[in-house]
């Protein structure tokens, strides 16, 4: 704590001051509210919004609802907000983020801002991350609102496009964050108004925000069709990739030394910097490269793709490892999350990589597909009037949730003093005698019966402890990525007395390890982490799943100098520290200096990793921009406005555009490229051909004057040829709608391929960012211009006998999360005939000797 914190206290505390006196506000309210008979107290809401109608605020209703919403949780789930919980509440509204620890009844704290917000009527999403949650919750909290006659819809992956839709016009809608982004997405891809699902962004309350917002913001939402490129290409990289020889790499190189032209000595074919995560090839490699492909320069634009696939395939072999980042299972690579360790079936890496992946493992790698529609959760959930969010753990990405989400994180107190334990790291010097102290550990909590979560990284660490433990003879239950599917059951025993349960990482987060009575008598539950994560936030989850609501517990990291995170970013004078000391084999060693080391190497990478996120977004941003331009004309189509002043504009702007390109503002008419005007204008707009006697008196601005009055006049000729206006107007909607949407999704893929290849402008001397941007505007303009021209032309040559529907202009195959979300099982619509029972054929017989003969 600083010196300023020291006196002022945090910014936490001062503003849970700020708040004290709102919540004593509530708190008076109690005995009125409970006097209150169901129907008054059911009453209150339509009070509320008829004061709302008379200009009050919700900041002026909010003690009395949250009161409201108190009493009526009291009565229908026997459940009464703790103090704490109504300080979470007030945090929520104000569109922050509440960091309150596990256990302290997050989804009851929701209740009080969703009704709220709920109020106007214009919508509140309460925003989970797994269908399991989100059904669980609107079932759970959904009857306090019910009670209170508000609306509530869920949205699972299973619903239907008009059960969707009614959920979505509820007054509060249980959803998940990718069913959320993903109808979003769908909803600017339809072709009539009434196929649209979502209301407006009102207000939403995301739980696990840190997940949401932080973990899996690098990972856009994408809706896709299938590509025609060939998988050939990455065979060929993987086959070459295996062939390279790996050099060594100098610490002190970096980007800025290759732009300054420093000079370095290379080796190998290729240099991996495991810190950043990147390849790169050196001279050699470049040459092997292209004597492979038979090119005469890699660095050629035509050449881009193989050098793109052939960086991939090096760093699939060198930077993605098999069980950890990845599983191969069934002939499929499946990514393994690096925060929870579960596998996610259907997620793909982008940009090549999950093809790298699977040429390298020698499965079969499947055909890229193209991208219709995508958005990132940052730019997604900003488009919100206000949001909130609730976690664990939020406190250690603050800076992140401020500058990109315009969000301050407050710490909320527990409702009951913490009693957990917080032991110091034991450090070792080898991962061997780290691996003995952990087994050690474990089996003298599990002799008093303590019950023991082990949490791990990576698979592979999970079950070499399981295969030793096995050995000792000692029971326990293993929770990683390969059996996720017992995941609930195997966490819901893991506070019982003597168990002894082995997780990667953070699974089984929002679920409640509960303890019995004698596992509080031994200590509670002991949390033995074997190696610190790479984010301090997902280290504070592991040690969080104990010591939930004044429980006893205890917890502690094991740590060895061989750990990545201490092999690349602890000081070498740790190792030194430890050799000068002369520390004995399979003794620990805890010092204040270990400690600090370790928590400064996971500051270091925090920030890289905010800073690749905070790349990602402004990067981003340019879509973003473009997006919302697109996304808007498309919803002015499918609104049924007119658009025939809009398609009049885009034709006098076609006539502007040919006659600038083709004359210069001082040029007489006799110096007039009108062969190129002609070639350029007439198979758009079929104007009468222009001859220089019939111009050669008019000036630029008259010429231009000319042709769009006989452009116009065209047009106008064209609509009479239409006994029915609207026939004309329905048309212009269905071909700006068709050309829209197949000119976005080639943008889409173009901006993707420039993004791909705009690093090299680094070594140019210019910021790639900015490169990106200019390049992006500049494409982003070229297509709007196409949008007009082809428009223009279809409407131009249309005829009244043609057949002109509307119809989507490509074939959705999926989106690249379908695969993680766990379909419900199909009920069979008949009771089951077992072999005794009577055949139901009215035979007589049993079915096994009727028609359930095989």
């Amino acid at each position: 704590m600083g010196f300023v914190e020291k006196i002022f206290g945090t910014h936490s505390e001062r503003e849970l001051k700020i708040i004290s006196p709102i919540v004593d506000k509530i708190e008076g309210y109690r005995p009125s509210m409970m006097a209150l008979t169901d129907e008054e107290l059911r009453g209150k809401t339509k009070e509320y919004r008829k004061r709302l109608e008379n200009g009050e605020t919700m900041d002026d209703l909010l003690p009395e609802a949250y009161a409201t919403v108190r009493e009526a949780a009291r009565r229908v789930l026997n459940m009464e907000h703790y103090r704490v919980q109504l300080i979470g509440g007030i945090i929520l509204h104000q569109g922050r983020i509440a960091e309150m620890k596990t256990g302290e009844g997050k989804t009851l704290v929701s209740t009080l801002p969703a009704y709220l917000n709920a109020l106007p009527g214009k919508g509140v999403h309460i925003v989970t991350v797994n269908d399991y949650l989100a059904h669980r919750d609107a079932e759970w909290m959904g009857k306090v609102h019910e009670f209170l006659g508000l609306t509530v819809g869920v949205v699972l992956n299973s619903k239907t496009n008009n059960e969707r839709r009614d959920a979505y016009n509820c007054d509060i809608t249980y959803v998940t964050n990718n069913e959320l982004g993903f109808d979003y997405l769908r909803d600017n891809m339809v072709i009539y108004k009434e196929q649209l699902v979502l209301r407006d962004l009102h207000y939403a309350v995301i739980d696990e925000v840190d997940s949401v917002l932080i973990d899996e913001a690098r990972t856009p939402l994408i809706i896709s069709g299938q590509s025609g490129k060939s998988t050939k290409l990455y065979e060929a990289c993987d086959i070459l990739a295996m062939r390279l020889e790996r050099g060594k790499e100098s610490a002190e190189f970096s980007k800025m030394a290759a732009i300054m032209g420093e000079e370095i000595e290379e080796t190998g074919d290729f240099v991996v910097n495991e810190k950043d995560k990147v390849v790169n090839l050196t001279e050699e490699g470049v040459k092997k490269v292209e004597q492979f492909f038979n090119i005469e320069n890699l660095a050629d634009p035509e050449n881009l793709e193989i050098q793109h696939n052939i960086i991939l395939a090096l760093r699939a072999h060198n930077l993605m490892f098999r069980d950890q980042d990845y599983v191969v299972k069934d002939d499929q690579v499946l990514i393994v999350d690096e925060f929870t360790g579960r596998i996610m079936p259907g997620r793909r890496y982008s940009d090549g990589l999950h093809q790298a992946i699977e040429a390298k493992e020698h499965v079969k790698v499947k055909r890229e597909s193209k991208t219709l529609a995508n958005i990132t959760f940052q730019n997604f959930f900003n488009k919100y009037e206000k949001k909130s969010g609730m976690t664990g753990t939020a406190l250690t990405e603050e800076k992140e949730f401020r500058n990109i989400y315009g969000m301050d994180v407050i710490e909320i107190p527990t409702n009951r003093p913490v009693l957990r334990i917080d032991r110091q790291d034991a450090v070792y010097k080898t991962k061997r005698e780290k691996l003995h102290a952990v087994i050690e550990e474990i089996i003298e909590a599990h002799k008093k019966g303590q019950p023991v979560l082990v949490g791990t990284i990576t698979i592979e660490a999970s079950e070499e402890i399981s295969h030793i433990l096995k050995k000792r003879g000692i029971q326990h239950k293993v929770l990683n990525a390969k059996f996720h599917e017992l995941e609930a059951e195997i966490v819901a025993e893991a506070g019982a007395h003597g168990a002894v349960t082995i997780a990667t990482n953070m699974a089984g987060r929002g679920t409640d390890i509960k303890l019995d009575d004698l596992s509080k008598s031994v200590g509670g539950l002991r949390i033995i982490g074997t190696e610190r994560h790479e984010s301090r936030r997902i280290d504070n989850q592991l040690r969080g799943r104990a010591g939930r609501q004044g429980d006893p517990g205890e917890s502690r990291f094991y740590i060895s100098l061989e750990d990545d995170l201490m092999r690349l970013f602890g000081s070498e004078r740790l190792l030194n520290m430890f050799n000068t000391l002369g520390v004995p084999e399979n003794e620990q060693i805890e010092h204040k200096m270990l400690s600090n080391a370790i928590e400064k190497a996971q500051k270091k990478i925090e920030s890289n990793n905010y800073g690749i996120r905070k790349n990602l977004l402004e990067y981003d941003q340019v879509m973003n921009e473009q997006r919302e331009i697109i996304y808007t004309e498309r919803r002015q189509v499918l609104e049924g406005q007119s658009m025939r002043d809009a398609i009049y504009k885009m034709i006098t702007d076609i006539i502007d555009n040919v006659v600038d390109n083709c004359i210069a503002d001082e040029q007489a008419a006799e110096e007039w490229d009108l062969h190129e005007l002609n070639s350029l204008l007439i198979p758009v707009i079929p104007v009468r051909e222009v001859k220089l006697d019939a111009v050669k008196d008019l000036r630029k601005n008259q010429l231009k004057q000319k042709l769009k009055e006989d452009a116009v006049k065209l047009y106008e000729e064209k609509e009479a040829e239409f006994p029915e206006t609207e026939t004309l107007r329905e048309i212009e909607r269905v071909i700006l709608l068709k050309v829209i949407d197949r000119k976005w999704m080639d943008h889409i893929d173009d901006m993707d391929q420039l993004r791909q290849g705009i690093g090299l402008q680094a070594y140019g001397q210019r910021d790639p960012l900015v490169e990106y941007k200019l390049s992006g505007y500049d494409m982003f303009d070229s297509m709007t211009a196409s949008i007009q021209e082809d428009t223009v032309r279809l409407l131009m040559h249309v005829r009244i006998e043609q057949k002109v529907e509307r119809e989507q202009v490509a074939k959705v195959t999926g989106t690249n999360k379908d695969d993680s979300i766990a379909k419900a099982p199909v009920k069979r619509d008949t009771q089951k005939v077992y072999p005794n029972d009577p055949c139901p054929c009215g035979s007589g017989k049993k079915y096994k000797q009727c028609c359930g003969r095989s």
